[in-house]
């Protein structure tokens, strides 16, 4: 795998720093000479990380006067355009089994899965960045899928570590992953997501419905996800058609 450009590794640890706390009450964030000369990258390699953060809405800029953190827009933030994408959530956030991988009745999901009977395997975890938690996802597998994952001490309740459903999945389907039908909407937290992520009962939250299928066309996994939306945005680039 190619290290990410200089750019991105500078924007990730200001983003960090920020997050973090680091440049909070309006202080200014290092100029881009400081910043050349700590780093020891090219003005450039600065000046595009500050475009990132700018388009991101992480940081503002005052014509002669420097960069400022916009504290009202610390968030975590993934730009997804593919399932590799959605595989790498694992490379900076981590996973929170609340309820382990066991089977139930859930219709809605059954009927989502195309399956037969109202049987799932489900499992429900939150997720991590910083330490601070900001989505709790339920994800529900079909019998076969699930029989390949039940016992593995990642999907147990209260396990913790930087995996993700899809990642730990694919090494053990005879097909590969190679769709994920999504839709977005608003929802209201219930005491489930509002005791996960710290939010109040009823608090709008950004819902994120992932049906994931196999080469074959079948489905292996419903995901639906809430989102907090003060910690959490989501951004999809669009490009013209050729």
């Amino acid at each position: 795998m190619r290290p990410a450009p200089a750019y991105q590794v500078l924007s990730r640890q200001l983003r960090d720093e920020i997050a973090a706390g680091r440049y909070r009450d309006g202080a200014r964030l290092p100029t881009e000479s400081e910043l050349v000369e700590r780093h020891g990258v090219s003005r450039q390699t600065v000046r595009r990380a500050f475009q990132d953060l700018v388009a991101e809405g992480v940081v503002y800029r005052v014509p002669g006067r420097g960069t400022y953190a916009d504290e009202s827009a610390v968030r975590y933030l993934r730009q997804l355009g593919s399932i590799e994408d959605l595989m790498s959530l694992s490379e900076d956030t981590t996973m929170e089994v609340l309820r382990g991988l066991a089977r139930r009745v859930d219709v809605d999901a059954a009927s989502r899965l195309r399956l037969d009977d109202d049987v799932v395997y489900t499992v429900v975890f939150r997720r991590l960045h910083g330490g601070i938690p900001f989505v709790l996802t339920r994800v529900h597998l079909v019998e076969d899928v699930a029989a390949a994952v039940l016992d593995a001490p990642e999907l147990a309740t209260g396990a913790v570590s930087p995996h993700t459903i899809i990642g730990l999945l694919e090494p053990q389907l005879r097909y590969p992953i190679t769709e994920a039908a999504q839709s977005i909407t608003v929802a209201a937290a219930d005491a489930e997501v509002a005791a996960a992520v710290g939010c109040e009962l009823g608090h709008p939250m950004l819902r994120v419905d992932r049906l994931y299928s196999d080469s074959t066309g079948n489905p292996v996994e419903l995901s639906v996800s809430h989102f907090l939306p003060e910690q959490y945005t989501y951004r999809v680039t669009l490009r013209r058609s050729q």
